[in-house]
């Protein structure tokens, strides 16, 4: 056998990409905000709304209120979009 083919080539390591998003300023709901979010995730829950649904909806919503809108605001935001 060539000689050729036994040789190992030492991979080149690439260093690893950041893939990650910049969480939003480590801003984290209030528990006031969990409760109000709860209680309208439960109203959107009795309307009908899907679990896929329900966990889209529920991360936009929690986006939103980070980013200091009210619970209500931030639906409306969604709704018109």
């Amino acid at each position: 056998m060539p000689d050729h083919y036994e040789e190992e080539t030492p991979m080149e390591e690439t260093p690893p990409v950041e893939t990650k998003k910049p969480r939003t300023n480590g801003k984290k709901l209030t528990d006031t905000q969990k409760t109000q979010l709860t209680k309208h995730m439960e109203k959107m829950k009795k309307e009908g709304m899907s679990a896929s649904e329900m966990k889209s909806h529920r991360m936009k919503m929690m986006g939103r209120m980070r980013r200091g809108m009210s619970v209500n605001k931030a639906h409306k935001d969604l709704m018109k979009g």
